[in-house]
């Protein structure tokens, strides 16, 4: 076996990550000159790949798909000078010190790059409910996304786990195709925006969507050859009722259904950074600086900056993802341009110093 160290490509700006986030910050950074390079991670394009319609971002009158909104950002991206390639990150670690200072990126496939500052904007995974039945039927029956997997479940009674706007956005959408849809949210509110909560009322009122509320499924019953066939829940009126198993008034009851749909929030992707020693709060989203001014998107790591849902655990939005990325571009480019004065200083005392010895 090869114990070669791997070649590495030194980058003055690496961006991990090619949602709406990382796209913006590339096209800032590319117009500054900065030259970045954008990793695309296992999910090309982010999240907004899975989304069909997109209403809600500034500029398009009409909506736009989430695919065609990446694509126009990436050929944007381009056309500055932004390269992209696909790539996953396995580990991230700061060697040298002051003007020597890189950042050391590793992928899964053992290329390896250094760059002088680093923009995470990798985004968050969908989360899951670890019941049984999950691991063995995700993708045959359970999913995280309607647009993706919504149309091979043609005429079937579909469960969406959740309760936020994306649980309404799935619902809505997974109408198209459903015989009714189920949204099994265990409160009795909602905490998504009230726009969508009328949307789904309407829904309701046509009977196409049927609200089980302070309700959970438990487990999910069938084969990867047949698919889910049923799923266990358990109510409580009260709300949460999985913390009250115990209670008289909590009912467990199997339910019918052909397809489970998660729509219960997101976990950071922070992993690979974890040996930069960079803050996250308990759920592992970047803790960055904030506040007013310049500088706002700085992490404890000098030359890391943080943008999108891999901080965002608020507003998850795309157009306020974006401005984060833009945030981020400039951020790092103040950060550059020190770091350029630094090593042209550190480069003139060089000189002079070897200027005095040869005297």
């Amino acid at each position: 076996m090869s114990t070669e160290t791997p070649a590495t490509d030194h980058r003055r700006l690496v961006i991990a990550g090619s949602g709406i986030a990382g796209l913006s910050a590339a096209i800032y950074a590319a117009r500054s000159n900065n030259e970045p390079l954008v990793l695309e991670g296992d999910e090309p394009g982010g999240q907004l790949t899975l989304t069909t319609d997109v209403e809600n971002y500034p500029g398009f009158p009409e909506g736009i798909s989430g695919p065609d909104l990446i694509n126009e950002m990436k050929e944007q991206a381009r056309k500055f000078g932004t390269e992209i390639e696909n790539g996953v990150l396995e580990d991230v670690t700061v060697n040298g010190e002051g003007a020597d200072r890189q950042f050391r990126i590793t992928l899964t496939d053992d290329t390896v790059y250094t760059a002088d500052a680093l923009i995470a904007a990798s985004g968050a995974s969908a989360r899951t409910l670890g019941i049984p039945g999950e691991d063995e039927l995700m993708g045959w029956g359970l999913s995280t996304c309607a647009t993706c997997d919504g149309a091979f479940f043609r005429d079937e009674e579909i469960v969406v786990v959740g309760g936020g706007d994306a649980a309404m956005e799935e619902a809505h959408f997974l109408t198209k195709f459903a015989s009714t849809v189920y949204i099994v949210h265990r409160r009795e509110g909602f905490r998504a925006e009230d726009v969508w909560v009328d949307r789904i009322m309407e829904k309701v009122d046509a009977g196409e969507i049927e609200i089980m509320r302070n309700t959970e499924v438990t487990e999910l019953h069938g084969t990867q050859e047949d698919g889910i066939d049923h799923v266990t829940m358990v109510s409580n009126p009260e709300g949460h009722p999985t913390e009250k198993l115990d209670d008289p008034d909590t009912e467990a009851f199997e339910f019918d259904a052909g397809a489970v749909f998660y729509a219960i929030g997101h976990t950071p992707n922070t992993d690979y950074l974890e040996a930069t020693g960079v803050d996250t709060d308990d759920e592992g989203y970047l803790i960055t600086e904030g506040g007013r001014g310049g500088g706002q998107t700085k992490t404890g790591v000098e030359g890391l900056f943080g943008a999108g849902d891999v901080v965002d655990f608020h507003y998850q939005q795309a157009a306020t993802a974006a401005g984060m990325g833009v945030q981020a571009a400039l951020d790092a480019d103040d950060y550059l341009d020190e770091l350029d004065r630094t090593q042209a200083a550190a480069a003139t005392d060089a000189g002079a110093a070897a200027a005095e010895s040869d005297d």
